[in-house]
């Protein structure tokens, strides 16, 4: 009995020849369209009609797109994330989604670490301002006098505080999970209230999943309530900010500077105001980038697809 297998994960794409051997010897037909970032709900309903699993990356999976793909059994996220998937509308038509737990928090956690010294030391205003003929001394901070605050204190965020420790910082976190006492110790990070961390972080970095609690978690509000001057991080995910919140914190000179590697429209708009700020770094959500990791979780992705799948068939086989 053939599938159909839709591949929308932009990773996945250019190097699914190489694994096409893994669908073949199960006859799987694989659906390749064109994707530059994301699938947006209008393509997905061109593409799932007939579909029985998902190869996915940051697509929009609302009920609408599930309800038209009848023989759907599986989301098979590329990384971990799966905020963009309606996962209650899965569980109702019995959809499994399937992911991969901590795939990138070791480059992602690098990433942090590089934007923050980057940030603290001025390095990309200071190489720009060379390249342009100007010669501007900077005064920079190390981090060994710095107040390093985490808010999601998860996978990625455990990866970020070993790495900022190593550099002698003062660590506070935040998170809804109570740490273990042993990562407490080896860190020696202070787990506190938001409005503590945000008064008293000079750098923050956002690592937190992206759900109704987090959504716009850096509001005005939370803009206003930040230590002045501090600089801020995202890896994680785009929403978690309120861009023309950020703008205004910008603008005031609140904010002192930021490290962007996600936006709530990616790709970020030709006009965005973000790209007007100096002393803003901004990246095409690319911190997970690591060939290891990469093909670890191309593996991962396809053995979860085939898991459910196969299994499916089984079932059908002894109906």
């Amino acid at each position: 009995m053939s599938m159909k297998v839709l591949v929308t994960a932009p990773y996945m794409q250019p190097v699914i020849s190489h694994f096409r051997h893994r669908f073949d010897e199960h006859g799987i037909e694989l659906i390749i369209p064109p994707v530059t970032e994301r699938a947006s709900e209008e393509e997905l309903l061109d593409w799932i009609g007939d579909v029985d699993g998902v190869i996915a990356g940051d697509d929009q999976f609302t009920e609408r797109v599930l309800r038209a793909a009848p023989k759907l059994k599986v989301l098979s996220k590329w990384g971990t994330g799966i905020d963009s998937f309606d996962q209650e509308a899965c569980q109702r038509l019995g959809i499994a989604i399937r992911n991969t737990p901590e795939a990138f928090s070791q480059p992602v956690a690098d990433t942090v670490l590089g934007y923050a010294i980057c940030l603290l030391r001025h390095l990309h205003q200071m190489d720009r301002e060379v390249h342009a003929g100007e010669w501007v001394k900077r005064p920079g901070k190390a981090l060994n006098e710095c107040t390093f605050g985490i808010i999601g204190v998860g996978n990625v965020g455990k990866a970020v505080a070993r790495r900022v420790r190593a550099f002698g910082a003062r660590l506070l976190g935040c998170d809804l999970v109570p740490m273990p006492q042993s990562f407490l110790r080896e860190t020696g990070i202070a787990m506190v209230e938001r409005g503590q961390l945000l008064a008293e972080a000079d750098v923050l970095s956002l690592n937190c999943d992206l759900n109704p609690t987090s959504y716009h978690i850096m509001s005005d509000d939370a803009f206003n309530r930040l230590k002045d001057g501090a600089c801020l991080i995202n890896t994680a995910r785009g929403p978690l900010i309120d861009e023309r919140a950020l703008v205004r914190a910008l603008d005031s000179g609140k904010l002192g500077a930021a490290a962007l590697d996600v936006f709530e429209e990616e790709p970020l708009p030709a006009g965005s105001p973000l790209r007007r700020f100096a002393n803003v770094m901004l990246a095409p959500h690319n911190a997970n980038s690591s060939p290891r990791a990469s093909e670890r979780v191309h593996l991962n992705t396809i053995d979860n697809l085939l898991g459910v799948l196969l299994a499916e068939r089984g079932n059908r086989g002894h109906d």
